[in-house]
């Protein structure tokens, strides 16, 4: 059996993968000139089934409401012409009661378990090298309030099977030195110490040499133009390149999935989320962070990658808007001044802003609707890194008539 994967991020690759290992011919499409060059490239390359609380949570309203007016807001809202964001943000507040947060975050928790493992398994088989650290992620409180508060909201994961440990500040810095001057700023901190960081970036490269090596077929600067259905099924695929065909199809274009997908009458809750991040030299690696941390405070991630630093923060609601200037970044880069003062080349920090793929529960579609031979693969927001192996997964037990480890049936669905 055929199957062609359109889009060649984290999650595209990752399904070809997969595919490949059932013994399918394999395609993948992607735009770019290389793989895992949009939202695969600039993310916070944290593999955190311990980061897995939705953003459509109660407080989310209220953050939004303040970002028309204060620009120090992890979640900010931006007018738009655009109808479908206002529509989608009506989806998203209509989730963000303390009922459907808890229970959205249970479930994706529940799929983030899930990838991880299949992600452990494909590097032991494979032997991928990604910039991978395995100590652990802090995510540190800035008062005593707030530390009770975080610990609280954690032993819902906990519930779920999630490891946790509350530390001190004397044991944050005796895990993480470099930030012995920044010790007065915390009050303490949730260790989850089986949560993991690696370049997203790096691996999906890694893993897509595989694939061409075992005789999938990679085609980049492929930009997909139209999909062309008939009845319950899609006959061909109309790009850049020509036309192409298949037995099956695995839509994974992230942000741009609902827009292919309205052309053939298939509604996907999936809005962009625009993120940024900057990747800072290491300049003194005994001085620099060797344990990726995240100031809850602030919600700015801060996340060693081999030689460099990934700073990641803010979601803003701004439609396709990839713009970015430098007063985006200052806040985020302060914030990591303050903890890291030294042995980073903040004069040379490359500016980067992607787009997250956002469902209004925060949970990806899977799965197929009413297509027979159209498969989902899409909507991973702002965790795809970690959810991205165990859905690739997911597709490929279904695509084989497996069952899913994980019940899709709490998981959203298109709409016809």
């Amino acid at each position: 059996m055929h199957a062609l994967i359109l889009g060649g991020g984290v999650v595209g690759i990752t399904t070809a993968y997969q595919l490949l290992q059932d013994g399918h011919d394999v395609t993948v499409l992607e735009q770019e000139s290389e793989v895992a060059e949009s939202t695969s490239w600039g993310n916070a390359g944290m593999i955190a089934p311990g980061h897995s609380f939705v953003w459509s949570s109660p407080a989310a309203p209220k953050i939004l409401l303040k970002s028309l007016f204060l620009k120090d807001q992890a979640l900010r809202f931006r007018l738009s012409a655009d109808p479908h964001l206002y529509s989608w943000s009506l989806r998203f507040l209509m989730e963000c009661t303390a009922e459907k947060a808890r229970l959205n975050t249970l479930r994706k928790h529940r799929l983030a378990a899930h990838s991880q493992s299949v992600l452990r398994d494909v590097v032991a088989r494979e032997g991928i090298r990604y910039d991978q650290t395995a100590s652990g992620i802090i995510y540190f409180h800035r008062n005593k309030a707030a530390l009770e508060t975080g610990v609280r909201n954690m032993r819902l994961l906990e519930s779920d099977g999630q490891e946790i440990r509350v530390i001190d500040p004397d044991e944050i810095v005796r895990r993480e030195p470099a930030l012995l001057g920044s010790r007065n700023l915390m009050a303490g901190g949730i260790l989850c110490p089986t949560d993991e960081t690696g370049s997203s970036s790096k691996f999906t490269k890694a893993l897509a040499d595989i694939v061409r090596n075992r005789g999938g077929r990679i085609l980049t600067g492929t930009r997909i133009l139209k999909l062309e259905r008939s009845g319950d099924r899609i006959t061909r695929v109309v790009t850049s390149q020509g036309e192409f065909t298949a037995d099956n199809y695995v839509l994974s274009l992230g942000s741009e999935s609902p827009l292919v997908a309205r052309k053939i009458g298939l509604s996907l809750p999936v809005y962009p989320i625009k993120g940024y991040s900057l990747t800072i030299p290491i300049t003194n690696p005994d001085l620099a962070p060797k344990v990726p941390v995240l100031d809850e405070h602030n919600l700015v991630a801060i996340t060693p990658m081999g030689d460099a630093i990934r700073v990641t923060a803010t979601a803003e609601f701004a439609g396709y808007d990839r713009s970015h200037k430098p007063s985006d970044f200052a806040f985020m880069m302060d914030v990591t001044r303050s903890l890291f003062p030294k042995g980073i080349a903040y004069d040379r920090a490359h500016m980067w802003a992607g787009l997250r793929p956002m469902t209004p529960d925060n949970l990806p579609i899977l799965g197929r609707r009413n297509i027979g031979n159209l498969w989902l693969n899409t909507g991973h927001g702002h965790i795809g890194w970690t959810m991205s192996h165990g859905s690739a997964r997911i597709i490929a037990d279904l695509i084989a008539g497996r069952a899913s480890p994980v019940d899709l049936d709490t998981l959203p669905r298109a709409a016809a």
